[in-house]
């Protein structure tokens, strides 16, 4: 018997993630963009906390919906004390966000089939309330003294690699155009 499968459509998860607490906000609009972009940061800025707060750093990624100086200005112009810092071209994983949405990737979408974008939705929107029920911060404990310990290591490492791979073996030299650079 074979098994065909029928897509019911795309669904957004857009989340914004509060660091100090583990809280997570949630909407599924049918998709991305500015209107639900600034939605989600209206329904986050709306709260007592973020609303009298001087100032509320929001960390994006450099999705389109949120891209560039006119992003920052809207953002600024809704809400005078939300300050937009992007991070990096490929390094989402800074964003706390991106763990949680390894999580509902894992825990969610993957085991599951949804009947419908509504069940979809129903879904993950329950699952960020359960998750925020029990809602604690992430615990980083990777500093910059470890990233440097990190990369002084690696640096040792390949430079070891790159002089063995120089030396002459068995009177044959080995193949020069060989690295042994990480791809990531």
């Amino acid at each position: 018997m074979e098994h065909e499968y029928v897509r019911h459509g795309a669904l957004a998860l857009l989340a914004g993630l509060d660091v100090h607490t583990g809280q997570v906000f949630a909407s599924t609009p049918q998709t991305t963009g500015i209107v639900p972009f600034m939605d989600l940061a209206g329904q986050v800025m709306a709260r007592p906390e973020y609303r009298g707060a001087p100032r509320v750093f929001v960390i994006v990624d450099n999705g389109p919906d949120h891209r560039g100086k006119t992003a920052i200005t809207r953002l600024r112009k809704a809400h005078p004390n939300a300050i937009m810092i992007h991070t990096p071209v490929h390094a989402s994983w800074l964003n706390q966000i991106e763990i949680f949405f390894s999580v509902i990737q894992k825990k969610v979408v993957t085991p599951n089939d949804f009947p419908s974008l509504e069940k979809l939705s129903e879904t993950l929107l329950a699952f960020v309330d359960r998750c925020n029920q029990t809602a604690k911060p992430f615990n980083w404990k990777y500093t910059a003294a470890d990233l440097k310990d990190l990369l002084r290591q690696h640096q040792r490492t390949r430079k070891t690699r790159h002089q063995a791979a120089s030396r002459p073996r068995g009177g044959r030299l080995n193949n020069p155009s060989r690295t042994y650079e990480s791809t990531h």
